[in-house]
């Protein structure tokens, strides 16, 4: 098993802070209280993000766990971590960043068995559940947890990113969790990323006489539906129907009362971890009269689904499912690339939910404790499994 060269964090930790485990009952209450107050942060603005992060570490530090903060472009990276240097080490990794909410979604609500708010399923649920873990998980001395929190997972930016600073600095691994939405199964595929901006001239005129003009946003719209009727569009694989493409944005027209001669329109592109980028690219670059300009990228996910410590993951997640855990494909982009692309295998796996970047974003909270628990059991069982 690989071992990189890793700072360890957790030494001269107060070992009487430690508390008797929780009743399952208060367990759940105090994860569902956590994840509302993750919730209740703002975090689509860099300020909620940094307000979001202080939380998080001094809540760590409560525990008796040191955490150290960097950052990067100004956006906070925690790492924490407990157990001992030279035991099996899994990183557990999260993101506090959500993408933009109506300020009512910031405002958490239980209704029935689910919690409702912005992040409550991508992925703030699941990062509450990843910060009892650790704490669980302090005082054992057979596996190694780090815990790594990002603040950048939803940005644009290609280069610089947060996830890739964790891997860089040797915040790694023999095995890395990343708690997006999956309905607690394991997501051993993600789609490839593509965002593509196209460039569309037309012909001015009055806005009163649209026929003597050529209207850019129109011809811009037309493309996007050739994009639609590609042969990569078409294509499937065992865990995906097809790529996903999504007309983003469009930016085109500077008067109301004139025909538009200029269109750009942004792309989002997730193609199939079968396909090639380039030959996307180049169907994309073959449509007529568009100029096509690259945004962002980023490879897709695959993972052996028969690695050890991916079926260790699938035996403790069995018992909180009810068919088989281990075959999902995440439609979308994938934080893990940033541990595979180093050789550290590495999976996406949360908990039940539903609406996430939607109006009505919710994770259930029965499916938050089971996650917690398939967590701590798949920890717990690792030394064993490996010495077995």
């Amino acid at each position: 098993m690989s071992r990189a060269s890793r700072t360890f964090l957790g030494r001269g930790t107060d070992t009487s802070l430690s508390k008797p485990p929780l009743h399952p009952q208060l367990m759940s209450e105090e994860l569902v209280a956590l994840a509302s107050k993750l919730i209740s942060y703002e975090s689509c603005e860099p300020d909620g993000v940094l307000e979001a992060a202080g939380f998080v570490k001094g809540w760590l530090e409560a525990q008796g766990i040191e955490a150290v903060e960097d950052e990067v472009r100004g956006l906070p990276v925690l790492k924490a971590e407990v157990g001992p240097e030279d035991a099996p080490t899994v990183v557990l990794h999260g993101h506090l960043d959500v993408v933009p909410a109506h300020p009512g979604q910031f405002d958490p609500r239980v209704d029935g068995e689910r919690l409702y708010g912005r992040g409550a399923y991508d992925m703030k649920g699941a990062l509450a559940a990843m910060m009892l873990t650790t704490a669980a998980m302090r005082d054992q001395d057979r596996v190694r947890v780090r815990l790594g929190i990002v603040g950048d997972e939803e940005s644009e930016e290609e280069a610089e990113r947060g996830s890739d600073q964790l891997v860089d600095s040797g915040f790694i691994g023999d095995f890395a969790i990343t708690g997006e939405p999956t309905d607690l199964q394991i997501g051993v595929e993600a789609k490839g990323v593509l965002a593509l901006r196209l460039e569309v001239a037309g012909v001015a005129a009055h806005g009163a006489t649209p026929w003597l003009g050529d209207n850019a946003v129109l011809r811009a719209h037309d493309v996007f539906r050739s994009i639609e009727s590609l042969p990569f569009a078409r294509q499937s694989s065992e865990l995906f129907d097809r790529p996903s493409i999504n007309l983003g944005r469009i930016l085109g027209g500077d008067a109301l009362n004139k025909v538009p001669d200029r269109c750009a329109i942004d792309v989002d592109i997730r193609y199939l971890p079968e396909q090639d980028p380039e030959t996307v690219l180049e169907q994309v670059r073959g449509i007529p009269d568009a100029q096509v300009q690259t945004l962002f990228s980023r490879p897709p996910a695959v993972v052996d689904r028969n690695l050890p410590f991916v079926r260790a993951l699938g035996d403790a997640a069995r018992e909180h499912h009810e068919g088989e855990p281990m075959s999902v494909g995440r439609d979308g982009a994938s934080d893990a690339v940033s541990f595979l692309r180093v050789g550290v295998p590495a999976v996406e796996f949360g908990p039940l939910g539903a609406g996430h970047h939607g109006p009505e974003e919710w994770v259930s909270v029965p499916s938050l404790e089971a996650y917690r628990q398939t967590l701590e059991t798949f920890l717990r069982s690792l030394a064993d499994r490996i010495e077995g």
